[in-house]
């Protein structure tokens, strides 16, 4: 078993998976992935910094997107280029990739909240904020280092400075797909078979897409799944108690705030600057803002969306449902992202104003006192007026 668990963290795993599709280091495009004493030598320069994590804790994290066939800044300024033979894996892949990040979260589960049902998104947004608060926090008290470069080929930058272990993509995805599941199978008629198909399919990509980036290793994406897994086992007993106290608790707005600043200001200490401080501000914050708009629609009767024939099974989509789903999206995401940058530029100028530092001053910002209250007012901000704003903006124009 120790064996077993010692493959699954390794780099190599990682290197013949992104050979089998069709991505290998410049220089290595007729090879395989490479063999034991490649792993070999790539383990003994660890201590220069080719593994992230722990040996990227001494330079910045970098970011930015470069083409397919490109160059990626390697640890300690070093670049690593790459060559892609497969480019339907590339684009799989990489789309994948992108249902782990920010711009997913911004646009799906408002989606779920403005034209599916209330009880579906608030009940998917509170064990997604659960389960990545826990994921985040894991990956910095275990400080498991991410695969090696080389051999593993790297392809995204900003999250060089995390360790890897558990993979908060699988979390997410496994979260994500399985909670729409569990709490939709038993209010919409349509086949479960399809329903466990489609949430196994989405989480699979995402993990396998954190494999074929360079990102985790095998036991990191297999150790998240699990992880996810276990705690929506746990939390789907209680979770319409959950809601009801969200709902209905006269102290819910203030817990909600209270407790996950708590949480941001307590995170655990690094060594050295890693963005997971920030990403799960980001998270936590989002999901206060957005559980006191649940709070406030459900006190004060702001419109709910008419859902009455959805419990009878999806309509078929006809040209005037989509043309009014389609509005109620950009309408929403619109405001989501003027939100957004309306809060960022208040909150950093008067962060900026009360402890002198430029706007544009990164390792400022990089500061406990300052990161988190940015982070967590303009993604509490952001979860609230997707909640309560957007709703009211839809119903003043006739999108109920």
């Amino acid at each position: 078993m120790a064996r077993l668990l010692g493959t699954l963290r390794s780099s190599q795993p990682v290197a013949r998976f992104q050979r089998c599709c069709g991505l290998f280091p410049d220089g290595e495009e007729g090879g395989g992935g490479g063999g034991d004493d490649d792993d070999d030598r790539a383990e003994g320069v660890l201590d220069r910094g080719t593994r992230n994590g722990a040996g990227a804790q001494r330079r910045p994290a970098a970011a930015g997107r470069d083409p397919p066939n490109g160059v990626r800044s390697g640890p300690q300024g070093c670049t690593q280029k790459y060559i892609v033979k497969n480019y339907f894996y590339y684009y799989l892949f990489k789309f994948s990739a992108a249902l782990g990040e920010e711009i997913f979260y911004i646009t799906f589960l408002p989606f779920i909240y403005w034209n599916i049902d209330h009880s579906v998104s608030r009940r998917m947004i509170i064990v997604w904020s659960i389960v990545m608060y826990i994921g985040q926090v894991s990956k910095d008290i275990l400080k498991w280092p991410r695969p090696l470069s080389p051999p593993v080929v790297k392809l995204e930058l900003r999250t060089v400075a995390e360790y890897g272990m558990p993979s908060t993509h699988a979390m997410a995805a496994t979260a994500i797909s399985f909670s729409f599941l569990i709490a939709t199978v038993n209010q919409y008629k349509y086949p479960f078979e399809l329903g466990l198909i489609g949430a196994f399919v989405f989480s699979t990509l995402v993990c396998l897409s954190r494999l074929y980036t360079g990102m985790h290793t095998v036991l990191d994406v297999i150790g998240g799944a699990l992880i996810s897994a276990v705690l929506l086992v746990l939390l789907y007993p209680v979770w319409d108690v959950i809601d009801h106290l969200l709902l209905t608790n006269p102290f819910c707005p203030l817990l909600s705030i209270a407790v996950p600043l708590i949480l941001c200001y307590n995170y655990p200490k690094l060594d050295y600057y890693s963005p997971t401080r920030g990403d799960t501000t980001t998270i936590l914050g989002a999901g206060a803002g957005a559980t006191v708009g649940f709070w406030l629609n459900n006190q004060y009767a702001v419109p709910a969306y008419p859902s009455k024939g959805f419990h009878l099974g999806f309509p078929l989509i006809t040209s005037k449902l989509a043309v009014v789903v389609l509005a109620r999206f950009f309408v929403g995401i619109l405001v989501v992202l003027l939100t957004r940058r309306l809060m960022k530029s208040m909150v950093l100028g008067m962060l900026g104003y009360r402890y002198k530092f430029a706007i544009g001053d990164l390792e400022a910002r990089r500061r406990l006192e300052v990161e988190v209250p940015y982070k967590f007012i303009t993604y509490s901000s952001v979860g609230l007026s997707a909640t309560v704003l957007v709703p009211l903006l839809h119903e003043l124009l006739g999108l109920m």
